[in-house]
């Protein structure tokens, strides 16, 4: 079941994290990884600079049902305590098709983590019958779009209005 989802890795330095589902109570840590989250790396996931959400926002990313909306997060030791160092989700826009994001914290940048969301998100679409995932990402967003083309999947791209519109065939 999506929601009971755990999974443990290796990252490229040999450092091990959990892509697991990410859980109601998770929701402070979400906060607090949001807040070490770099401006530009904000600014690519969001296409703004948000570090603030009201309160639906908050419930809007977290509080996620595991059908329409799957959320995972990359959890990793600091100071012998569980952090969150990345996560990735998407969202049912319509029948067999989900829109898919991604944000890592920047210190965890190029160890991994959006191929291994990327990996284990494939994976429970897969099992729940969707045939397509969809992103917009911003053309200088290069880590993204690696993932994309590292994730073996097939992958159409057109620019669309300042943005780049990523198709990948499950």
């Amino acid at each position: 079941m999506p929601e009971e989802y755990s999974e443990f890795e290796a990252l490229r330095n040999g450092r091990r994290v959990e892509i697991r589902a990410l859980r109601p109570e998770d929701r402070d840590d979400f906060i607090a990884a949001v807040r070490r989250i770099g401006t530009e790396s904000l600014y690519r996931r969001f296409f703004a600079v948000k570090r603030e959400f009201s309160e639906s926002e908050k419930s809007f990313f977290v509080d996620v049902d595991f059908v329409t909306h799957v959320a995972l997060i990359a959890v990793v030791e600091e100071d012998s305590k569980p952090v969150i160092a990345g996560g990735g989700r998407y969202i049912v826009v319509k029948p067999g098709q989900a829109e898919v994001a991604f944000v890592v914290l920047d210190e965890y940048h190029g160890q991994g983590i959006g191929t291994l969301l990327m990996h284990h998100l494939v994976t429970i679409a897969r099992r729940t019958g969707l045939r397509e995932l969809i992103a917009d990402v911003l053309p200088d967003n290069r880590q993204m779009l690696k993932v994309f083309e590292k994730s073996g999947l097939k992958t159409a791209t057109r620019r669309e209005s300042g943005s780049l519109h990523v198709t990948l065939q499950l």
